[in-house]
């Protein structure tokens, strides 16, 4: 059986090749991949407005976020600044107490409740610390999280049996760097920046310190 040439009409010819030019040409000017950064980041600040405690001013990404959200982790000199801006952003408690009531502390390492737009502050330290979903923290929790080093005997383990005596000092101080902002030690660390990004306030973190170091603690027993 023969097969028929298909005809096309002209206008169709002449759409067909502009189409075809156009791709071409396309093709040999794509954009660079700053200016897809900057379409990208266009696209994203148009996509979101202020609405109550979450504003506009999250998208912009400092020195930490930046170099950690990136395909390549950042370069040993990067990460010193990293690390040395964030243990810049610490506040220390104030009147040097450090620590609080490690019952609290349990409450609040149990509590998993977050922010949303709704809320207007933590003021009141009504958001929780969220730490068995990475931690295990005391030992009659069976259900933890295992993204973050077990806790578990934390004070004892680092040999703090009198949270006053002088020997404490040094870990009672990286405890609550750690805690305040975490990129303090670790550049790129996962855990949330507590103290930093007021997810909790001075009492919870002197609580969850409690929790944490405080002899009495469950977690030390």
């Amino acid at each position: 059986m023969m097969m028929k040439t298909l005809r096309l009409p002209r206008a169709a010819w002449l759409t067909t090749l502009g189409a075809a030019a156009a791709l071409a040409v396309g093709c040999a000017a794509l954009p660079s991949a700053d200016e897809l950064d900057k379409q990208a980041a266009a696209a994203v600040s148009a996509s979101f407005r202020d609405e109550g405690i979450a504003k506009t001013d999250r998208i912009k990404q400092d020195l930490g976020q930046s170099a950690c959200s990136s395909d390549k982790p950042p370069s040993d000199a990067v990460a010193e600044q990293v690390m040395a801006q964030a243990k810049a952003t610490v506040k220390w408690p104030a009147g040097g107490i450090y620590l609080g009531d490690w019952r609290e502390g349990e409450r609040i390492a149990q509590n998993g409740r977050g922010f949303t737009w709704t809320d207007t502050s933590n003021a009141a330290g009504s958001g929780g610390g969220s730490c068995y979903n990475c931690h295990q923290v005391g030992r009659a929790e069976i259900s933890f999280g295992t993204i973050g080093p077990s806790l578990y005997n934390y004070g004892k383990n680092r040999g703090v049996t009198d949270i006053t005596a002088p020997t404490a000092a040094p870990i009672i101080q990286y405890t609550w760097m750690k805690i305040y902002n975490s990129k303090s030690f670790a550049a790129c660390s996962n855990m949330p920046r507590f103290g930093h990004a007021n997810l909790m306030t001075e009492d919870q973190i002197r609580h969850v310190m409690a929790l944490l170091l405080d002899p009495k603690s469950p977690v030390n027993q």
